[in-house]
């Protein structure tokens, strides 16, 4: 069974699937944190250049290429009015002669700048124009005086020197340089460019990594991708998404639980939940019953999460109401004896309880209350009583698996409120005992992780999982949550009409079963 177990574990996670869809909207969804970073680059990279960086002024003279019979040393060439290649090599031996140690000395000495010759080749660039016969000669430096100085000093001894190394003049003066107006470098509003260009690429990197390596459940696509399980029913958020605090759904922890100080009990459990829940947990009541068709006369069924405040209770709950609306005798025991809260959800007494009864403090006529959330439908339930200090022991009894026997006698369906197998190991106990387990997973909450890992745990002790219902589900939750406002919507104004017709039916059904029951 561990064998089976790991292979299923290795085959999960060996499939890596890219969802370039869900970046995009990831993306797309915090575009505006992108820009906003991106802008912020931009201001930073202004207001470091503006501070950090001296501004550079160039200055620059040109020069013509003679096309004349020039003769270097002891050779003679020609260079004709369409040998480019001829007239490239012509610039590049005046660039090396400007370049000499000899020539920059001359232009220091000219200038009375205090330079050193290499400070001063560092300043200057020589290139050609646009392929030209005329080069220019470009001096950069932080004073816009001292960059028109050196130029003028070049345009004045680069002429004769080339006469010196090449017979004749080879260069004359095409223009002068002028002391620039404005600054070259650094450019502004590149720099703002380039700012928020790296801003936008990196935060956007950063969202689409986060995003790829996000484990967390957005959809039911990443459920079916870590698991085998079918999804038996999405169940939207039935409370503000966008408010958070206390513990409403946890466990003993606060990470992302729901406010609900504003919020009845009656608009989440029982017959006030909104038209969408409603018609999810009748999905669920529907798939549950086509799910122990003619295998056992009273299902045990436990609802359990990967991780705490998942929803569970309140699915259990929801479940079991569902159940009863259809003449059912339901059960919902409360086995969660470490964090109990169906006490907490509804109108019954939390003691005495399960933990009663288990350590012989109470008999079993004395646990089982009734609960009525409206006048026509009802079902029992068994609080988790005293918080004992050991639970395991307890759910573990030979006591816990008879009395589970004799209620069998006595129900249609057994709900089980377990603990999170993700977080204790009373969940595993009481499975035991159980015939399927209903998964809770909370949209946005759990990740992929934590849900393989409960779902292993339960196949260790070959426990049946009958599926997943997916809880407090968005607008965008996946392809089982489209319907949102699509389909459901359409059909929401007929369930204040049905209602009333339901008490109706359930009435006539029981008519009906009494005059078979006399007839019998």
């Amino acid at each position: 069974m561990q064998d089976k177990v790991n292979k299923k574990t290795n085959n999960v996670n060996d499939v890596v699937e890219i969802d370039f869809g869900r970046i995009w909207r990831a993306i797309w969804k915090k575009i505006w944190l992108i820009l906003v970073t991106a802008v912020l680059c931009a201001v930073v990279v202004v207001t470091g250049t503006f501070f950090l960086v001296t501004p550079e002024y160039e200055a620059s003279a040109m020069f013509y290429v003679n096309n004349n019979s020039l003769s270097v040393g002891d050779t003679s060439f020609s260079i004709s009015q369409g040998d480019i290649q001829a007239q490239k090599s012509l610039v590049d031996t005046y660039i090396v002669i400007l370049d000499s140690r000899a020539c920059l000395n001359d232009v220091i000495d000219y200038a009375s700048v205090d330079l050193s010759y290499s400070q001063l080749r560092k300043m200057i660039s020589a290139q050609a124009v646009n392929a030209t016969e005329i080069f220019e000669v470009t001096v950069t430096s932080d004073d816009p005086n001292q960059s028109e100085l050196l130029a003028n000093s070049i345009a004045y001894i680069l002429p004769k020197r080339i006469s010196k190394v090449v017979e004749g003049t080879s260069a004359n003066i095409v223009d002068y340089a002028v002391v620039p107006s404005k600054p070259s470098s650094p450019s502004y509003p590149t720099n703002a460019v380039i700012g928020f260009l790296l801003g936008f690429i990196v935060m956007t990197l950063i969202v689409a990594l986060r995003e790829l390596f996000d484990v967390t459940i957005r959809s039911s696509d990443d459920i079916e991708q870590c698991c085998e399980h079918p999804i038996l029913a999405s169940v939207p958020d039935m409370l503000n998404p966008n408010q958070y605090s206390g513990d409403y759904y946890g466990y003993g922890q606060k990470k992302h639980s729901r406010h609900i100080a504003n919020t009845k009990k009656t608009n989440i459990v029982g017959k006030n939940i909104s038209f969408m829940a409603s018609e999810a947990y009748k999905l669920l009541r529907t798939k549950l019953q086509f799910s122990f068709v003619d295998e056992i006369n009273c299902p045990i069924i436990g609802i359990s999460s990967a991780l705490a405040g998942e929803g569970k209770s309140l699915s259990s709950v929801n479940l079991a109401y569902s159940l009863a609306q259809l003449d059912k005798r339901v059960l919902l025991i409360d086995c969660d004896m470490r964090r109990p809260s169906l006490a907490s959800k509804l109108p019954i007494s939390k003691v005495p309880g399960l933990s009663n009864y288990l350590t012989g403090q109470s008999d079993i006529y004395m646990i089982v209350q009734k609960c009525s959330l409206d006048e026509d439908c009802s079902f029992d339930v068994i609080a988790s009583g005293d918080n004992p200090p050991n639970p395991i022991e307890l759910l573990s009894s030979k006591k816990m698996e008879k009395v589970l026997s004799k209620l069998r006698e006595a129900y249609d369906y057994i709900i089980i409120d377990l603990p999170p197998v993700g977080e204790v190991s009373d969940a595993m106990v009481a499975a035991r005992f159980v015939d399927g387990i209903l998964l809770v997973v909370r949209q946005d909450f759990c990740n992929t992780i934590a849900l393989s890992s409960a779902i292993s745990q339960f196949e260790f002790i070959e426990t049946r999982i009958i599926g997943v219902v997916m809880n407090c589900v968005g607008e965008i939750g996946g392809k089982y949550s489209r319907y949102g406002k699509g389909y459901y919507s359409k059909y929401s104004k007929y369930s204040k009409y049905s209602k009333p017709y339901e008490s109706v039916y359930a009435k006539a059904h029981q008519k009906v079963n009494e005059e078979s029951n006399k007839s019998i």
